[in-house]
């Protein structure tokens, strides 16, 4: 039986403050599901590979990608000021990602609308969302047959706390319309597993890089006026959109 593990990242602001920004009203939450095998044997081992193509360094140092550090070109990432280097790297990437066996779940919450409907009753988001998407994973797994686990960035202290125990009750007790046994049946564990990018999680830094443009492009899909994905992300979204499958995107 396989057995995957889904990596999650998020993009954007997972608070109810600043809601008319609309760089703050929407918070998207993107898992990559992979399985484990092939991870050890062929992604994660792609992932090193690429980096020390564009990106040569010694391993006890790793480069981590980041999608905040790539755009803004800092550290060993400055080499992409160069626009032949640029695009050698987004050219490889993309094919990267086209490439590689996964697949991808995105939830995207419009905390405004959520927020002015339910009011106090609003649940916290990124809880919402994780919630989601942990009931599109389960039913990936069941459809597949396969087993699995998940893992997210650690946000820290109190926050990383909150996460496990959203995790746990999901897994413990189901959801209205998910039994508990749905989820057991296919979860290798009620704990969810959190790590620190910079402990260099080839899983969890692909889904850095896919978040944010993956949720742009649901927002665009749904009709959000003056959102977009930029010239880079609509190659991202076209190189993947044959991985979402037909519960992979969800608008909240």
């Amino acid at each position: 039986m396989k057995r995957f593990r889904l990596y999650v990242d998020e993009s954007g602001d997972h608070t109810y403050h600043d809601l008319g920004n609309p760089a703050k009203r929407y918070l998207g939450l993107t898992g990559v599901a992979i399985e484990m095998e092939y991870y050890r044997t062929r992604f994660h081992p792609d992932v090193e590979s690429l980096k020390q193509k564009h990106f040569p360094h010694n391993p006890d140092e790793p480069i981590i990608f980041h999608r905040k550090e790539l755009i803004n070109r800092n550290g060993a990432f400055g080499a992409l000021a160069d626009p032949k280097r640029n695009e050698a790297f987004a050219s490889d990437m993309i094919a990267f990602l086209a490439g590689q066996e996964y697949r991808i779940f995105t939830v995207v919450i419009d905390k405004k609308a959520h927020s002015e409907r339910y009011g106090k009753a609003a649940l916290h988001p990124y809880h919402h969302c994780l919630t989601v998407l942990l009931e599109r994973y389960r039913e990936f797994l069941g459809e597949d047959g396969s087993h699995g686990d998940v893992m997210a960035e650690s946000r820290g202290g109190a926050e990383d706390m909150e996460l496990k125990r959203v995790h746990r009750e999901v897994v413990e007790s189901g959801l209205y319309h998910v039994s508990a046994a749905a989820f057991k049946e296919v979860f290798t564990s009620r704990e969810l597993k959190l790590k620190k990018k910079a402990e260099n999680i080839a899983g969890l830094q692909v889904a850095d890089l896919l978040a944010y443009p993956l949720k742009q492009d649901i927002l665009v899909k749904g009709g959000v006026s003056g959102v977009t994905c930029g010239a880079f992300g609509e190659r991202i979204c076209a190189a993947v959109r044959v991985k979402q499958g037909g519960n992979g995107r969800t608008l909240l």
